[in-house]
Formats: C-alpha cells, sequence, structure tokens
C-alpha cells in the first residue's frame, strides 16, 4: 500500500488480534501499510496536519458547547521506542490549546499511597481536547510485573481493573488510542549509545537501562499478555513498528487521523440567529467605516 492508504487500512493492519498480541509476531522494522520511504512520508505530512488541525477544532468546539467526547493516546514501549519523540512529532501537528500531555514515571510517595489508577483519573483529557499519556497505567502489569513490585495476584487482577476502567471511560465519551511502540532489541542498542556518544543526550542515560535491557524477554511476555488481555472493542491496542523513526510518526499520526474521522465531530450549530447578529453587529459598532482617531474621540474604552 502507498502512503495513501486509507483510514480503514491503517486501523485494521495494526490492530492487535488474538494470533497478533505477541510482539514477536511483529517485525519492528516493517512499512505494513502506507510510505515505504521517509521521503514520502515527508511528502503527506501537510494534509495530514491540517486534516488533524480541522477534526481537532470541530473536537474542540464541541466541548466548549457543551459536548462530552474526548481522545485519549496512550504511548506504550520500550525505553528509546521513541515516546517522547512521537509526543514531539505528532502532537506537534495539533493546536496545544486543545492538547493535555501527561508523562507517568516512577510513582511519587503520594502516589503510592492510593489506588494506581488515582494518577491517571487526575491527568484524563476533559471534554473536547486530546490527551496524550508517554507511558501509562499499564506500567503497573509491566514494570510492576517484571521488577517485582507488587505480588503477582495484585498485578494479575489489574488486567480486568483496567479494562472495567477503559470501558468506563468509553462511556464516558473518552475514545482511546493505544499504541504500542515496537522496537528491536538492536535498534535500542545504537540509540543507547547514541544517547552516550552525543552530550546533549547523555542526560536520557542512567546506568540502570543495561538492567531493564537484560530483562528484555521478560519484557516482551508482559507486553505480550498485555496486547492480548486489553485490546477490547472499546480500546483496541495497535502495534507500531518502530525501528524507523519517520514510520512510526507516520502511522500514530494517521492512526490518530482515523480516530478522529470515526469519531466524525461537528462544529455546533450556534444558538442565535446569525443574519440578526451580523445586521446588529453592522448597524451598531462604533468602529464602521474605519479606527476612530483617538484625537478627536478620546481614548478608546477600556475591557
Amino acid at each position: 500500500m502507498g502512503s495513501g492508504a486509507s483510514s480503514a487500512q491503517v486501523l485494521h493492519v495494526l490492530r492487535v488480534s488474538p494470533d497478533t498480541a505477541d510482539p514477536a509476531a511483529w517485525d519492528p522494522r516493517a512499512t505494513p501499510v502506507g510510505p515505504r520511504s521517509k521521503a514520502a512520508a515527508r511528502g503527506c505530512r501537510s494534509a495530514v496536519a491540517r486534516r488533524l488541525g480541522r477534526l481537532q477544532e470541530a473536537l474542540y468546539a464541541e466541548g466548549v458547547r457543551g459536548g462530552r467526547r474526548s481522545l485519549l493516546l496512550v504511548l506504550q514501549g520500550m525505553d528509546t521506542a521513541g515516546k517522547g519523540g512521537t509526543v514531539r512529532h505528532v502532537a506537534g501537528l495539533l493546536n496545544p490549546l486543545g492538547l493535555r500531555i501527561a508523562s507517568f514515571g516512577r510513582p511519587t510517595e503520594e502516589e503510592l499511597g492510593h489506588h494506581f489508577l488515582w494518577r491517571i483519573r487526575r491527568e484524563l483529557p476533559p471534554p473536547g481536547r486530546i490527551g496524550v499519556f508517554d507511558r501509562s497505567h499499564y506500567e503497573d502489569v509491566l514494570v510492576a510485573r517484571v521488577e517485582g513490585l507488587v505480588p503477582e495476584h495484585v498485578w494479575r487482577a489489574r488486567f480486568d481493573e483496567i479494562n472495567d476502567f477503559e470501558s468506563e471511560l468509553a462511556d464516558q465519551g473518552v475514545t482511546l488510542v493505544k499504541c504500542f511502540l515496537h522496537v528491536s532489541p538492536e535498534e535500542q542498542r545504537e540509540r543507547l549509545l547514541a544517547r552516550l556518544d552525543r552530550p546533549t543526550k547523555r542526560w536520557k542515560y542512567h546506568p540502570d537501562d543495561l538492567a531493564v535491557r537484560a530483562r528484555w524477554d521478560d519484557y516482551q511476555r508482559a507486553y505480550a499478555d498485555v496486547l492480548l488481555r486489553c485490546s477490547t472493542p472499546a480500546a483496541p491496542w495497535y502495534v507500531v513498528p518502530s525501528d524507523r523513526k519517520w514510520y512510526r510518526d507516520w502511522v500514530v499520526a494517521r492512526l490518530l487521523l482515523a480516530t478522529l474521522e470515526r469519531m466524525a465531530p461537528r462544529f455546533p450549530e450556534p444558538d442565535f440567529d446569525v443574519a440578526e447578529e451580523r445586521a446588529r453587529l453592522l448597524s451598531a459598532d462604533p468602529w464602521r467605516g474605519g479606527r476612530p482617531s483617538t484625537e478627536d474621540n478620546g481614548p478608546a474604552g477600556g475591557g
């Protein structure tokens, strides 16, 4: 398929099903739908941005006029998969006034004193907004599981809690787009080396990164369970091949666009007579005919 792949194709090809829930079933360097080159992806960026902008504005307008709907983009993946890069390049296509971006790291002492979903609920996008999560509630069935932070019966019970939570969100008007940014261990090694080799990127490196990398297979099994158990009709998972950064960004932008197209937000009809208001403005506007001179008319009114 070319870069002109339809929204339906993008959603269908990348959506997780029971037989594709294992990350091993996906090639992190593949381009299964859409552009085959960085140049082709760049060529369609402007058109995607325009369409995203129009739909985002309509969704925002819905929210201003009392609509309940919002959209939440969830980004998960191994370290260096590109969660921050995706936020920068994809969320950067949108109007920041209509965005709510949150990043979830190690829980604070305050957060540990609450249910694991407490900190997530606090960052949900309000009506009319698009939320972006860099990591999410899934950390509590990934890191908590692999690192042994809680007993097995605790993290296993969280799968059902997460599904119930996401079903609740759907009932409240929140549409979820969950993206697993799938990177290979070989590509991760190169990106970690790049962090060490570039002084401006060393702040992103931590010696503990190698300890996490050593448990790669454990994390892949944990992700397989997440994709299998928590890809639901109300909140499906999509696997995003992420070894090629340009392709990762194209896919997430198109998944976002496809989802907004399905939501089909509409600009609300005015609750006033447009012709009447136009006539009032033209007949009563003191500025009609040009800006008054401050010398002749005194200082402009305040407010």
